[in-house]
């Protein structure tokens, strides 16, 4: 089979592609940066991967390719837990998603022959944040600017059921792995410096990212999965439960908080990715029978830091 990706270089998507290969399919690679495409998967490798020039928010040639694809797997954005949102910011942020995921669904629409699937991401950060609620696939969204990102990043990739194709929506959770969030977190435990960030009440809804890659390939194989589900662990974990965790998997300790205040003086508005959380059950993602490899949080950071 032949799968076209967006984010096919980030910390999901590269091993995605892995997987993929692995299997013997072909990928097509949508990058806005070939030459750092070129080194994540060099040819010798990768033979099984085209790389293909596009810019995110344009129409342009290479809406081409997606015909003959069997399916899309959207997962491009710009990175939202980096730096300070200034409104320019946080239009790139919004825009990148949006009119990122219009021209994916401009392009499927229009190939010949069409894909039957888009995998398209958004995140929990669909439902707005809070420390006593839980949230399901069913539950409604919130009304701060992540909630409304996802919503509009939502609502252009379901115009793609109006092309006659499958939809899958992923709201991912903190995905955990070789990078990403923990990768940020692991310096100061190494100097014996970690801990909690803000309260350490607030809630962490993660996933590991080799089930996340799972779950991809599961909804980009099974035609009766469509819909929106909750990319997250079944049990998620309150922040100050992940930093002793992590410390004790680290064999270091985890009492020296990180203050609400440094946050928002580095992050700004930004500062509610990790000051702020929800307590995200994947019930829809569960009652397909998918199976995770690390529904508990000890097991898999052991499994990424050994």
């Amino acid at each position: 089979m032949k799968f076209a990706i967006t984010g096919a270089t980030g910390f999901v998507g590269s091993l995605l592609v892995q997987r993929l290969q692995g299997k013997g399919h072909k990928i097509v690679v949508l990058t806005r940066n070939t030459a750092f495409a070129q080194k994540v998967f060099p040819s010798e490798a990768f033979a099984n991967v085209e790389i293909v020039a596009y810019t995110p928010n344009v129409s342009g040639s290479w809406q081409s390719v997606i015909a003959n694809c069997d399916g899309v797997v959207n997962l491009a954005g710009e990175p939202i837990g980096e730096g300070r949102w200034t409104p320019e910011r946080k239009q790139e942020i919004l825009n990148s998603r949006k009119l990122g995921t219009q021209k994916i669904v401009e392009a499927i629409a229009n190939a010949n022959p069409k894909p039957t699937v888009l995998i398209n991401a958004s995140a929990i950060g669909y439902y707005g944040t809070s420390e006593t609620a839980t949230y399901d696939e069913t539950s409604l969204s919130g009304n701060d600017f992540l909630a409304q990102v996802c919503q509009a990043w939502e609502a252009e990739a379901r115009k793609v059921k109006d092309a006659g194709v499958r939809l899958v929506i992923l709201r991912f959770g903190i995905v955990l792995g070789n990078g990403g969030a923990l990768g940020k977190m692991i310096p100061p435990f190494k100097l014996f410096a970690g801990g909690p960030i803000g309260s350490g009440r607030q809630w962490f809804s993660w996933i590991h990212v080799d089930d996340l890659v799972n779950l991809i390939l599961q909804a980009l194989t099974k035609p009766e999965i469509e819909g929106v589900y909750n990319a997250t662990a079944p049990n998620p974990v309150r922040m100050a439960d992940l930093s002793q965790t992590l410390g004790q998997v680290m064999n270091r300790p985890s009492w020296l908080p990180v203050p609400a205040f440094a946050i928002e003086a580095l992050l700004g508005d930004g500062a509610i990715v990790v000051l702020e959380g929800q307590q995200v059950i994947p019930k829809r993602t569960l009652e397909t029978g998918f199976e995770y490899k690390y529904p508990n949080l000890q097991p898999a950071l052991t499994q990424i830091l050994n």
